[in-house]
C-alpha cells in the first residue's frame, strides 16, 4: 500500500486536555511517523505519514480525542509524504 502524508488542523477544546499525548500514543500504536503540536490560535496541528488505511484510522481517532477534548472541526488533506520523520513526537 502506498505511503501518504496527512496534514490536519484540529479545532475545538484541544489544548490543555492531553490531546497531543493522546495523538502521539495512537499514532505510535499505528506505526505512523510525524508530529503533533499546539498552535498559538488554539488549534492543534497534526502531520503523520504512513499507509492511507492507517492514516484514516488516526483521523477517526482525532475526532474522538481524549476524554475532556471537544473537537469541533478538522481541516485536513492527504499529501505526498515528506519522508523526514523517524517516529511520531510532540513538537514544541
Amino acid at each position: 500500500m502506498a505511503v501518504k502524508g496527512l496534514h490536519a488542523f484540529v479545532s475545538g477544546r484541544v489544548q490543555g486536555v492531553g490531546y497531543r499525548a493522546f495523538t502521539r500514543d495512537i499514532a505510535r500504536k499505528l506505526g505512523l511517523k510525524g508530529f503533533v503540536r499546539n498552535l498559538p490560535d488554539g488549534r492543534v496541528e497534526v502531520y503523520a505519514e504512513g499507509e492511507e488505511e492507517l492514516l484514516e484510522k488516526l483521523l477517526s481517532k482525532l475526532w474522538e480525542g481524549p476524554f475532556f477534548a471537544k473537537v469541533t472541526d478538522i481541516d485536513y488533506k492527504f499529501t505526498e509524504p515528506r519522508g523526514s520523520y523517524e517516529n511520531f513526537d510532540i513538537a514544541y
